[in-house]
């Protein structure tokens, strides 16, 4: 079966030009949410509701391929800047292992909270490695997918007060993900350019949001390795989020004045989405905010059912008996 079928539209870049014919540059609230590719469903789940303490926000499936779930995770409400989601594509689907690509999301977690988790995640089973002078733990999803816990305090999250994980400990936010390229100065000046990002104060390799110094930030490193191919345990693409429509359609034509290749708006249901390979062959989108996850079902009962979009609805019989056990 196809997967993932808009995403093919923007996997050859044209040459990358640092002129562009559109001037604009935003006040970038951060990332919308990341989405990577899983193995077993059922133990993704458990992971990132379970251990992660996330609250299991939405199960639907890929639009692009509907015989493959689509999960989310987030806060409580499945706020931008909190939502990791997941295409599991089963056991036996796993990436070739390389170096270059998103190789680490990190989220926010109060200071104080460190303890916490160190025993939480040790309690797991967990390998856990201090980092960052002891204010980030970093550690590995069931596939492998590099993660970190930082201290940090993004202004405007909330904790959720549902879940395992005490409120005063949740994961708010992401923090920063970090992009490993062959070529990190065309990466930055893009980010830069047109989201708004600017170094952090002694740090040039990370990038903070404009809009949002709490949280969201990209650190961009240099490794020239063999990149790795989609498959469990591999970032399929990293979202940034935009106001609306309006803005949106600025940044599609300034990506486009710049020579990178763009596709049309998607809808998501959840959001609008264009998307785009920045100039180190990462697979980027660009967010709505609106209408968020609430759309088609109520608030306090986010994630407890399959809920498709209405084109799908004909094969609902079909899709479910396609669809791994959660």
């Amino acid at each position: 079966m196809a997967r993932n079928l808009h995403y093919d539209q923007v996997r050859a870049p044209r040459p990358f030009s640092c002129e562009s014919e559109t001037a604009m540059t935003l006040h970038s609230a951060g990332i919308h949410h990341v989405t990577a590719i899983a193995g077993n469903a059922a133990a993704n789940r458990r992971f990132y509701t379970d251990v992660l303490g996330l609250r299991f926000v939405k199960r639907t499936v890929n639009f692009d391929d509907p015989g493959t779930w689509h999960l989310y995770y987030g806060d409580e409400l499945g706020r931008p800047g909190t939502l990791m989601t997941f295409f599991p594509w089963g056991n036996g689907a796993g990436a070739r292992r390389g170096t270059r690509g998103v190789m680490q999301v990190a989220f926010a977690v109060p200071e104080e909270a460190l303890g916490y988790w160190r025993q939480r995640l040790t309690s797991s089973g967990l390998e856990v490695e201090e980092a960052e002078g002891g204010r980030a733990l970093r550690f590995a999803d069931p596939d492998g997918i590099g993660l970190a816990l930082t201290a940090a305090s993004p202004p405007d999250s909330e904790p959720w007060a549902g879940g395992p994980v005490p409120p005063e400990h949740t994961i708010r936010a992401f923090h920063s993900v970090t992009f490993s390229v062959r070529e990190p100065d065309r990466t930055r000046e893009l980010m830069q350019d047109i989201f708004g990002y600017t170094p952090a104060e002694g740090d040039p390799a990370l990038l903070i949001p404009s809009g949002n110094a709490g949280g969201g930030a990209v650190r961009v490193v240099e490794d020239a390795g063999t990149r790795s191919s989609w498959g469990a345990g591999v970032v399929h693409h990293v979202a940034f989020r935009c106001a609306g429509s309006a803005e949106q359609e600025q940044i599609q034509q300034a990506l486009t004045d710049r020579g990178l290749r763009v596709t049309p708006i998607v809808d998501r249901r959840y959001f609008k989405s264009i998307y785009f390979t920045e100039p180190g062959s990462i697979l980027l989108e660009v967010a709505t905010d609106q209408p968020g996850m609430a759309i088609d079902e109520p608030r306090e009962a986010l994630g407890e059912r399959l809920v498709l979009p209405t084109w799908l609805e004909p094969q609902r019989a079909t899709i479910e008996a396609q669809l791994p056990p959660l």
